[in-house]
């Protein structure tokens, strides 16, 4: 169902701290925490015992000691200490998972441990570049994560779907995006020359009437969505041109299914103007926060809908060229994925 053999967001760094954090990822319960290094720690929240939830345990350490019968683990997932007797039996352990930390979210690899390259990792650092400012953001879909990927696909729907906030006018949804498709996802660009602002745009500047925008985004595998968008007043060539005074973001979004049926959302709008003011930040967050909303009512809805079917068959329309694309790509790497033989590192220990 998932593919496994990639880099997935776990959590934004704020919420690993030093109490026991759970999150359930592709259908595995996670604990997360921090050793006394401050490095984050993920392991199956499972014990090994009875399948207690080691986030009800406390930390010792860097150890974690399940409240049930007393078991502790180390980092790797080994059991350390079982206080009813002297000796631990062989090979108990839970799984741990390979983690990173970096540019403000904490990345899990829910496969083979072996493969887990950080060089595979996308580039998100206007997350916490200087010169970049933005809010963290979550929310989780009750929706399949596909529904919620085939949405950041296709960016017709914001003319339908967020009429009064990033979306603007039917105009929009009418340009057609050059879709390319890349070894790990699809790269879409759209242009929208000599329109009125969106609704967004029109309330930073109020005095702009009409605009060049852009849209130019890589949706990567698993679900990493890294956008240059942006608007700039009419004469100045759009993206391609003069970008000084326009209004700019780093758009930095990632889905990881938490069940077949629910999806967790990590969001952030990296903008690079107003820098010293903080209310300028809090309120684009907050304008996101509201057009995802839209997004989450819509999805939801369809997922609803689908339920009532599940060989509902959906209809293909032009809009749906990059969502095609990808799910294309994913579908060749989960094959690929099912193909190659399980290293000997990533088996169980006996």
């Amino acid at each position: 169902m998932y593919l496994k053999n990639c880099w997935y967001v776990a959590a934004w760094t704020h919420e690993v701290q030093d109490t026991l954090f759970e999150r359930t990822i592709l259908d595995t319960p996670i604990l997360l925490y921090r050793d006394t290094q401050g490095r984050v720690v993920a392991m199956d929240n499972r014990c090994a015992h009875r399948a207690a939830p080691l986030s009800l345990g406390r930390l010792e350490g860097d150890h974690v000691r399940c409240m049930y019968h007393g078991l502790l683990f180390n980092p790797a997932g080994d059991c350390i200490e079982i206080p009813m007797q002297d000796k631990v039996p062989p090979g108990t352990r839970v799984r741990a998972f390979p983690v990173v930390e970096r540019s403000r979210w904490i990345w899990i690899w829910m496969g083979d441990p072996a493969l887990a390259d950080q060089a595979l990792l996308p580039d998100t650092h206007w997350l916490d570049d200087p010169a970049w400012r933005s809010l963290p953001g979550y929310l989780k879909h009750e929706a399949n994560y596909l529904q919620v990927a085939d949405n950041l696909c296709d960016f017709s729907h914001l003319s339908f779907v967020h009429p009064t906030t990033v979306g603007g006018s039917v105009e929009y949804a009418k340009q057609r995006p050059k879709v390319e498709r890349l070894d790990n996802g699809v790269r879409i660009t759209r242009r929208h020359d000599h329109h009125a602002p969106a609704p967004f745009v029109q309330a930073l500047r109020p005095d702009w009437t009409l605009v060049d925008r852009w849209n130019h985004y890589d949706f990567l595998v698993p679900g990493i969505l890294l956008m240059d968008s942006g608007s700039v007043p009419v004469g100045r060539g759009g993206a391609e041109g003069s970008r000084e005074g326009a209004v700019e973001f780093r758009s930095c979004q990632a889905i990881t299914p938490e069940t077949a049926h629910t999806t967790h959302y990590f969001f952030a709008q990296p903008h690079n103007f107003s820098l010293d003011d903080a209310e300028v930040t809090r309120s684009i967050h907050q304008l996101v926060i509201t057009a995802f909303d839209e997004d989450k009512r819509m999805i939801g809805g369809q997922s609803r809908m689908l339920a009532f079917d599940p060989d509902f068959k959906m209809l293909p329309i032009g809009a749906d060229a990059a969502l095609s694309q990808f799910r294309w790509v994913l579908e060749k790497m989960k094959e690929r994925e099912r193909t190659t033989p399980t290293s000997p590192s990533s088996l169980p220990r006996t």
